[in-house]
């Protein structure tokens, strides 16, 4: 058996029921089911794609994409979905590294893929009509004979996704299809899933959280999943209006922008059970704007190397430990190595390392990178957390970002927590710049609500008397907007590069 057959037995069971709303239509389980038998034909028939190959797929959320993923997964090959957002170089360096045996993109976006397509010999398709030398996915499909029989299994790779690149070099993260179940069962079990449930999906399914968080868990329940080719707030409002969406996924990023609109105060959330989110450190400012809606929010904690869902916080213990990341994931361990290697004791901060059948293989062709990552079994995250007395894991940063400030510690999110429960603040970060006497210090970086609202000594005052003196930035920074990756994560190599070449006059001296 593969993943495929999740949506071949529902369209047994259930074939008329909605797998998929999309676009103002709906697509029934018989009729999803019949799409990843078609699109694996012409995988397997028409461009001769076999168990290991690649392929990729740059476009906006779409059904097809989905049904590309299950085809892929039935014959044994391995979806590379691309992040749209990418140059056409960026994605030219990926496909280097994977070496597509195909490549499908979204008409939007057809010129892009043919320059990241430059010089190589593959399958190129294009959803909807053919275009040029790109085939069309209607005139494959209509050509198309005998079906894709099963050729794989659970412990095939399903799917690459690429890091986000906070760190760095982007990393292909592999993960198996085994992964992909045991992520469901994690998520079914955290939003206490329904089959009569419709869960709203916002993110781009280029990423873990847009695939695993929602969609794929819902379509393994046999529920029904909602998802607009991007993100829209006014859609958003549209569907939770409509009374029929009862789980709902938004990143804080999106949680700031529709609370910016004018629909938020009257939008009725009753019909949701919960709203999840995630991707970055939760503000305590945003939790408190959903709990003030009336619906239990409820944490995410992972990586796309644990596809993603390796702790979270489940809606009984939303109100009591909102602060917090929950507990490890039904089928994943969590634990918190301090710098011995050993377990750290409750309430002591360490690195958090995960392990479970969710985790991922390996980083594509990266054997140094996944030894570096993959010790003894355990996936070394890079960020520091702890458990309290009650079992609950608090991420309290990226262990690269932790700024040494004369020998003392200081967690940037602390800080940022704080700036985010001021009015006159959109947005902010805080990094650490190298300091010939104190080795770093923290600096600030603040997008303003207004334009001439704030100073320098205006940030600095809002964190007298509520932190030690040591971590209140030595300089503060004044920026248009924050850079941010397609998940709403900040960048902090980006952060740190607009400090680095930001004038230094205003800094203030002297010891902290």
């Amino acid at each position: 058996m593969n993943i495929s057959d999740w949506i071949v037995r529902h369209a047994t069971f259930v074939p008329d029921k909605p797998a998929i709303r999309f676009d103002g239509r709906d697509i029934s389980y018989r009729a999803f089911a019949q799409a990843i038998s078609d699109i694996a034909a012409v995988l397997h028939h028409k461009l001769g794609i076999e168990r290991g190959d690649r392929v990729c797929y740059l476009g906006f959320n779409h059904p097809d994409q989905l049904a590309l993923l299950f085809a892929c997964a039935r014959i044994g090959a391995i979806l590379s979905p691309l992040n749209w957002r990418l140059e056409a170089g960026e994605l030219r360096h990926l496909c280097d590294k994977l070496r597509p045996s195909a490549f499908f993109a979204q008409p939007e976006f057809l010129e892009t893929a043919r320059e990241a397509c430059t010089g190589r010999e593959l399958g190129n398709v294009v959803l909807g009509k053919s275009a040029g030398n790109w085939a069309g996915l209607e005139t494959l499909v209509d050509d198309t004979a005998s079906p894709m029989p099963d050729n794989a299994g659970y412990d095939d790779p399903a799917l690459i996704c690429w890091t986000s690149g906070t760190t760095g070099e982007p990393k292909g993260a592999v993960l198996t299809q085994n992964a992909l179940f045991y992520n469901a069962l994690n998520s079914q079990h955290m939003h206490d899933m329904r089959a009569d449930d419709v869960l709203l999906n916002t993110l781009p399914m280029f990423h873990v959280g847009g695939l695993n968080v929602y969609t794929l868990p819902a379509l393994h329940r046999g529920a029904t999943v909602m998802f607009d080719a991007m993100f829209d707030v006014d859609a958003t409002f549209d569907a939770i209006a409509a009374g029929a969406v009862t789980l709902l996924v938004l990143v804080p990023t999106q949680i700031v922008a529709m609370r910016e609109s004018k629909r938020w105060r009257t939008c009725d959330f009753s019909p949701l059970r919960t709203v999840t989110t995630g991707s970055t450190l939760i503000p305590d400012s945003v939790v408190a704007a959903i709990h003030e809606k009336g619906t239990p929010i409820i944490q995410v904690y992972g990586s796309t190397e644990t596809a993603p869902l390796a702790s979270y916080l489940m809606a009984g213990d939303s109100a009591g430990h909102a602060s917090s990341a929950g507990k490890p994931a039904l089928h994943a361990q969590v634990r918190i190595a301090g710098d011995d290697g050993d377990d750290a004791t409750d309430g002591v901060v360490g690195e958090v390392l995960v392990r479970g059948p969710n985790v991922m293989r390996e980083y594509w062709e990266a054997p140094e990178a996944t030894a570096a990552a993959l010790r003894d079994g355990w996936f070394a995250t890079g960020d520091i957390g702890h458990f309290d007395a009650d079992g609950f894991l608090h991420i309290d940063d990226r262990k690269k970002d932790m700024i040494i400030t004369g020998g003392e510690n200081v967690f940037p999110a602390e800080l940022e927590n704080l700036l985010a429960g001021v009015d006159d603040i959109r947005e902010a970060a805080v990094v650490g710049e190298p300091d010939d006497y104190w080795g770093e210090r923290v600096v600030a970086v603040i997008v303003p609500a207004q334009a001439d609202g704030l100073s320098e000594g205006d940030v600095q005052a809002l964190f007298k008397g509520r932190i030690a003196r040591y971590k209140i930035p030595r300089r503060v920074v004044f920026a248009d907007a924050l850079p941010r990756n397609a998940m709403g994560k900040v960048v902090k190599e980006e952060v740190r590069a607009l400090v680095a070449a930001a004038p230094a006059e205003n800094s203030p001296g002297g010891r902290p």
